[in-house]
């Protein structure tokens, strides 16, 4: 299950056929993420496991299972804040049950990022993607 923008990310990837635009795209979606306050930037929402610095705050709609996921993140790694925005596009408004069930890595590699990263952002982005199962688990 994806999102309507992931798809047009997914939409957006088969059109650029060189790796280096698919960068460039990826990175301009980071930068098009609002920044994070300072005061978000703490020990509680860094996430673990990243090789670059890598903050996601939680922004819950509702209560339960019934709540609607959402998420700011930054990143110092242009690139890791690009992938902050596809994860927010693949999770952005659905429930806890909805984003656990999201095979993430399945759908990342829909867009061959899967082969194209190195194996310290490979696991970077797993990271991030634990790090949104816990908040998704946490509210069931």
């Amino acid at each position: 299950m994806a999102t309507a923008r992931f798809e047009e990310i997914v939409d957006d990837f088969e059109f650029l056929e060189d790796w280096e635009d698919r960068y460039r795209y990826v990175i301009e979606l980071g930068k098009k993420m609002p920044p994070l306050a300072e005061d978000q930037k703490i020990p509680a929402t860094k996430v673990e496991g990243c090789a670059s610095q890598v903050w996601i705050v939680p922004e819950i709609e509702g209560e339960g299972a019934g709540a609607r996921i959402g998420f700011q993140g930054e990143s110092d790694a242009m690139i890791v804040g690009g992938l902050i925005a596809v994860l927010h596009a693949l999770y952005d408004g659905l429930t806890p049950a909805e984003a656990i069930e999201v095979d993430a890595q399945k759908e990342m590699g829909r867009l061959g990022l899967d082969q194209h990263l190195s194996s310290q952002r490979s696991n970077g982005l797993r990271a991030m993607i634990q790090r949104i199962r816990q908040i998704s688990t946490a509210l069931l």
